[in-house]
């Protein structure tokens, strides 16, 4: 039996992974700052204007959400985006 890590690469292109994970990391992210800040799906729906139905799809990755969607999200939770080099966010 092969693992993921194995069949990935044959079915998605590096560019596609790299996309992925990027979405990933930015939807972690956005859910570890909620959790912190102890905040339900229903307040940052309050906070950011952005609908409950959509934060919960964001969050369970079965949507590729609009910049300004994710930018109206993290702004209550204090979060932005920032673009740097990616050899930079290899590293991190």
């Amino acid at each position: 039996m092969k693992t993921w890590a194995e069949v990935r690469p044959k079915i998605y292109t590096a560019d596609e992974i790299r996309e992925s994970d990027l979405r990933v990391a930015i939807i972690g992210e956005l859910i570890k700052a909620r959790n912190e800040k102890n905040i339900s799906q229903r307040e940052l729906e309050q906070l950011s204007g952005v609908k409950q139905p959509v934060i919960s799809r964001m969050e369970a990755g079965e949507t590729s959400p609009q910049l300004d969607t994710v930018l109206r999200v993290l702004a209550p939770l204090g979060k932005t985006l920032y673009v740097g080099d990616l050899q930079m966010a290899k590293s991190v």
